[in-house]
């Protein structure tokens, strides 16, 4: 099935959910049940071969014919039998119990008697910013579930209590009522086939081809139909944790986790792997996250962060809302929260400190080998940045501004703003330099940051816009003894719709072409390759990865590329957002679209068009 086809197919479950949620999920049963009856009907078709066949072999009546049959059957029967009874793993990270974290039981209680929600069998602490309820089945699609909790610990640093426990109302959510249990039932029903399709993808011969043909046919349908099911099931928990700890505290919550979680991404990691350079053993990141996390956001960071995740479609990719549909259907107003006073580490009582060295124990241990070698690469930023220090005089524009970057890249707060200054002195527009200078002046110089942002978007350049929506972000923050400026916001705000259909335009033919079509090899030079390997270390998941760039008619200046990486072991969410993530934190010299080898493009589609791979672990 295509994209377009499963999309049509999203939308029309969609709209039967809206028209008769009742009879929407009847024919969701329905269409789960065939799938049950497949398997059945597979297994016994098996048992009466075998029940006719080993008879007939035992009294002597051998036919060659009967061996093929045999095997067959066996064949068929191994495979009914691995999806009737498919493993699932636990989810990872520490199991805490109520007598280490008593508060946080009585709270998990006191949620569970107010909704009448089933028990939680397993509480685990990890790394994550985020919390997920999962039902894990204890005999695949025969069922019966544990109902698992995992909390991560920076979001225990980053909320207050109330916050806090509003998401842990949403996650309990999941688990209500009838609604919950028929959710929930599916769930793990796409879970299991989704597992059981992954499982079957490199197996050979006629039973597994005829298999794998109707998992092809029936398990992008099945997820299709099931979508608006999923969807629905999100709501729903966000009006359990609404009605629980009010809507405007769950409001609050779910922007400040966006906020929050992109500032760890943009600001926080960034810093933390900084310390490489003066560090070859690695350090800890957790105490220091708690300090960070314990401080508001920059504000003008803040604005933007907020603006772009109310922006945020709510997409097929994903069965989770985006922000702006969250919190409107709570009937609250998106806009920017007052930010938690305090943490929720308190429901970990006294062993909270102990928890927070023991993940950074943790993340030392996992980490050595990438920071070894980040710290490696931060010595060849150092060589690098000398030796272009010291021939400053006959520096270029272009490399003014990348002694600048690299300069950052051992201090994210070193004072570079005389290297941009200089690059303009040498190259009076050149934008990179332009879009430099902007976060260098003090934050009241309000009409200096405008006028550059004025010169990148006269220059025609590729970054116009990162210059309107940069130029949006500091008229929407207010600043002391500043009047808002009706007439630059508005101009601002028509010149960021006319650059936001260009990059759309941009980002279609990056993401709506044939994935090797208009491709060439990269263009990284030796040191940014080193770089983009150097953070590709870092993502453990990631086995192998490639990088094409990517041609745009729209900027036809503009280095754009394609990302393919290879994730064994993960299940398509996490791979989703372990791609969106890479989108968003590698330091490619332009945006990019990443891709995971699976169905569409396939591992032997990669190999065969992407050219050599940029990385393997």
């Amino acid at each position: 099935m295509d994209q377009a086809d499963f999309v049509h197919l999203v939308r029309m479950s969609e709209h039967a959910s809206a028209d008769n949620s009742r009879a929407y999920r009847r024919s969701v049963a329905v269409f789960a049940a065939l799938g049950y009856a497949w398997v059945l009907g597979c297994l016994g078709l098996a048992a009466g071969i075998l029940l006719w066949v080993v008879p007939q072999m035992l009294q002597g009546k051998f036919r060659f014919a009967m061996v093929w049959l045999l095997l067959g059957a066996a064949g068929l029967l191994w495979v009914s039998l691995r999806a009737l009874w498919v493993r699932f793993d636990a989810p990872e990270g520490v199991e805490i119990t109520a007598l280490e974290a008593p508060e946080l039981f009585e709270a998990l209680e006191r949620i569970r008697r107010k909704i009448k929600g089933p028990p939680i069998h397993k509480v685990t602490l990890n790394d994550e910013f985020n919390a997920s309820i999962q039902q894990l089945p204890k005999y695949g699609l025969l069922g019966g579930a544990v109902n698992h909790l995992s909390i991560g610990l920076p979001l225990l640093m980053a909320l207050d209590r109330p916050r806090f426990l509003a998401v842990l109302a949403h996650e309990y959510g999941h688990l209500r009522g009838d609604h919950g249990r028929f959710a929930a039932w599916i769930y793990r029903t796409r879970l299991s086939w989704m597992r059981l399709n992954h499982s079957l993808a490199d197996d050979e011969g006629p039973v597994a081809a005829a298999t794998q043909a109707f998992m092809r046919w029936y398990f992008p349908r099945f997820s299709a139909k099931t979508f608006a099911l999923a969807r629905q099931d999100e709501y729903e928990a966000d009006r359990i944790a609404g009605k629980l700890l009010g809507r405007d505290v769950t409001a609050a919550a779910l922007a400040e986790i966006e906020i929050r979680g992109a500032a760890l991404q943009a600001e926080f990691w960034g810093n933390h792997w900084c310390g490489a350079a003066g560090n070859p053993l690695p350090v800890g990141p957790y105490r220091s996250m708690r300090r960070f996390l314990a401080e508001a956001p920059d504000a003008a960071f803040a604005n933007d962060a907020l603006r772009q995740a109310l922006k945020r479609l709510s997409s097929v990719d994903d069965t989770h809302p985006g922000l702006r549909d969250r919190i409107e259907a709570l009937d609250a107003t998106p806009t920017l929260p007052d930010w938690s006073r305090g943490n929720a580490l308190t429901l970990l009582g006294d062993e909270a400190k102990r928890w927070v060295k023991h993940f950074d124990k943790q993340w030392c241990r996992d980490n050595a080998t990438e920071w070894k070698q980040h710290h490696a690469w931060l010595e060849r930023v150092r060589a690098r940045a000398h030796a272009l220090q010291a021939s400053i005089a006959q520096n270029s524009a272009a490399e003014l501004v990348e002694l600048a970057r690299l300069k950052r890249h051992l201090d994210p707060r070193a004072d570079v703003r005389a290297l941009y200054e200089l690059a303009l002195e040498r190259s009076p527009e050149y934008a990179p330099a332009l879009c430099g200078l902007v976060p260098c002046l003090p934050e009241d110089d309000r009409d200096g940051k405008l006028l550059l942002l004025h010169r990148v978007w006269e220059a025609g350049s590729n970054d116009r816009y990162w210059a309107a929506r940069t130029a949006l972000a500091e008229l929407e923050t207010p600043r002391m003894g500043m009047e808002h400026d009706a007439a630059a916001f508005k101009q601002w705000r028509k010149r960021l719709e006319r650059a936001q259909e260009s990059e759309e335009r941009a980002w279609e033919e990056l993401s709506g072409t044939s994935f090797f079509s208009q491709i060439t090899r990269h263009d990284l030079s030796p040191f940014e390759l080193a770089e983009l390997q150097s953070e590709l270390a870092r993502c453990a998941p990631l086995a192998r990865c490639w990088l094409v760039r990517k041609n745009l008619r729209e900027h036809q200046q503009r280095r754009a590329y394609l990302i393919f990486v290879e994730l064994p072991g993960m299940d398509d969410e996490s791979r989703y957002h372990l791609c969106r993530a890479l989108e968003r934190n590698l330091s490619l010299p332009g945006p990019a679209l990443a891709l995971w080898a699976g169905e569409s493009p396939s591992l032997k589609e990669i190999q065969r068009y992407a050219f050599d791979p940029v990385y393997t672990r």
